[in-house]
């Protein structure tokens, strides 16, 4: 059953919203790293172009109807928390393998640490606007 509820509704609309600024922020910060200086730094620069897919993926599912997109977004928000919590510590642990930041680097420090909190808001957004359990009963 399709999921009558939207994810981009109400406070959702505000999360979009974030997203989305996100999604082109980091897009646009990966592209610059990546078309400038992409031999000083491949992999940090790499991190940065896939959070910015992860938060294209993000924003589009948050917007999106449905238990498909739902679901989605679910594993778009599950991977940039682990992905910020993995690039965050390795950060703080190995200074030396991340001298060029990206996105995720000590837990978004760059982004005031909004990439740390965002997707715990998004997590709890997308639980507090899960799709209804179908009824079994007949």
């Amino acid at each position: 059953m399709e999921q009558q509820r939207r994810t981009a509704s109400g406070p959702g609309r505000v999360l979009v919203a974030v997203y989305a600024i996100f999604a082109l922020a980091a897009t646009s910060r990966a592209g610059v790293q990546i078309g400038t200086k992409f031999h000083e730094a491949p992999l940090a620069y790499l991190l940065s172009a896939f959070a910015a897919a992860v938060y294209i993926v993000a924003t589009v599912a948050l917007a999106r109807r449905g238990d498909g997109w739902w679901r989605v977004a679910l594993v778009a928000c599950s991977i940039e928390l682990l992905g910020v919590l993995t690039i965050g510590t390795l950060s703080l642990v190995d200074e030396a393998a991340f001298r060029h930041p990206t996105v995720w680097s000590v837990y978004g420090e760059g982004y005031l640490f909004i990439p740390l909190v965002l997707p715990v808001i998004g997590l709890y957004w997308l639980r507090k606007s899960a799709p209804a359990k179908a009824d079994v009963a007949a």
